[in-house]
């Protein structure tokens, strides 16, 4: 399937890239206007501009998170209480109990899962737009016009250039025509390394233009060198000819870009807010294991897969990364001052806004709460046999009233204490 344009055709995804390419291109056309006609430099301000964007619904998931640290106490508690109560019956009040909690709290159980919906198609149509250079940056494609041209006027150019690809091993990022067109050829040229430059040009039947080629090679280099790399190459490509040049240089700029890929993205997950336990068993339990192994073995495969991809996309990793760690620090910074009760407050008014547009009557969480689940308050129990644990029960309570993070006799406080509590008393048992 030819690419219309250079552009992606991908459902969802080709739409999404066409406003990203209007963006891009918009960047390209400035950095032009100020004398900086450098692809490099449009791709960091490129993906700058897009996480920026991205910023509210990093925020929006992040106080998700943290209420969902809140209310996992509780649920663990319902999924205790039904572990071993398999009838639909019991099955059917777990979930009607568990609904009531995330209403308690106004958290919709799905509130994670829209943020991802929409970063998805983006963070999808960033690569295809860096793929796609040519079809989203007009001033980028008119270098390639005129050699294009001259190409296709060729008898049997098809050929020509598909075997040429074949015996040089072009990248390309799109499925070649078996009769190439306009867009192949732009495809094909913009992604050609300086040493192909030069077998393009040594080709017989293209003799009569290789001045030609020779230009448009120069200025395709002229775009795409960015500090002392050409982008359209790979960390591996540089590695080649360093080693074969003996050039320490060389070798030490084909490492760095996939080293920094690795360096930033290890920060930018050490940044990450971690679930806060003191229980070390729990740290050690399926999901905090996979979570850790992820965040270790992820930027190491993304130094990896940088070795082979072009230099344009290392750059866009390694911006990418110092932009979220920096966006990280803001908004962790913003979680650390976010009052969880105004938090909870609000997400209860939606709820009955919501309810109210369907006409039901403002829902009286706090009431089923109450009757559905285990009340959020921390109560000594009144059934206690003895005195002893009576005492034992307040001087956890002053205890954990003094070590928690959130506001003393808060909502997050006293959820809190009941996990902190539970967490004591099963070490008690064991």
């Amino acid at each position: 399937m030819d690419i219309i344009l250079s552009k992606s055709t991908w459902p969802i995804i080709g739409w999404v890239c066409e406003v990203l390419g209007w963006l891009i291109n918009g960047i390209y056309i400035l950095l032009k206007a100020i004398g900086i006609e450098n692809i490099g430099i449009a791709i960091i301000l490129f993906t700058v501009v897009i996480y920026l964007l991205l910023t509210p619904i990093q925020i929006k998931q992040q106080k998700w998170s943290k209420m969902m640290t809140v209310i996992q106490p509780e649920l663990q508690q319902i999924q205790k209480k039904y572990a071993n109560k398999k009838d639909q019956a019991s099955q059917m009040k777990m979930s009607e109990e568990t609904m009531a909690l995330y209403q308690k709290y106004g958290v919709s159980p799905t509130g994670s899962c829209l943020p991802l919906l929409l970063q998805m198609p983006i963070l999808m149509s960033l690569y295809q737009v860096i793929y796609h250079i040519p079809g989203y940056i007009g001033s980028v494609r008119t270098i390639f016009s005129s050699l294009t041209e001259q190409i296709m006027a060729v008898g049997g150019y098809s050929d020509i250039m598909t075997t040429f690809v074949q015996e040089n091993s072009v990248r390309l990022y799109t499925s070649l025509s078996e009769t190439l067109t306009e867009n192949n050829i732009y495809d094909i040229l913009y992604v050609l390394k300086p040493s192909q430059w030069e077998k393009l040009g040594d080709i017989s039947q293209f003799s009569g233009f290789a001045d030609l080629i020779a230009h448009t090679a120069d200025d395709s280099t002229k775009v795409n060198m960015f500090l002392s790399y050409n982008i359209t190459e790979s960390p591996m490509d540089l590695l080649q000819r360093g080693m074969e040049a003996g050039s320490v240089v060389m070798i030490i700029l084909a490492v760095l870009v996939p080293v920094l890929a690795w360096l930033t993205q290890w920060l930018n997950y050490k940044l990450m807010p971690q679930a806060a336990t003191d229980d070390k068993k729990n740290q050690k339990g399926s999901m905090e294991a996979s979570m850790r192994m992820m965040n270790t073995f992820m930027p190491i495969f993304s130094a990896f897969m940088c070795l082979s991809f072009s230099i344009g996309i290392g750059i866009y990793w390694v911006a990418g990364a110092v932009v979220r760690s920096i966006q990280q620090i803001v908004v962790n910074r913003h979680m650390k001052s976010l009052n969880l009760d105004e938090l909870i407050a609000k997400n209860q008014e939606k709820v009955n806004k919501k309810r109210e547009k369907e006409g039901l009557p403002p829902q009286k969480i706090t009431q089923q709460a109450r009757q559905s689940v285990r009340n959020i308050d921390f109560e000594e129990p009144a059934e206690k046999s003895t005195q002893s644990q009576k005492a034992d029960v307040g001087e956890t309570t002053a205890y954990y009233r003094e070590h928690t993070e959130y506001a003393p006799g808060s909502l997050a406080a006293k959820a809190n204490m009941v996990r902190q509590f539970d967490e004591k008393n099963n070490k008690r048992k064991k």
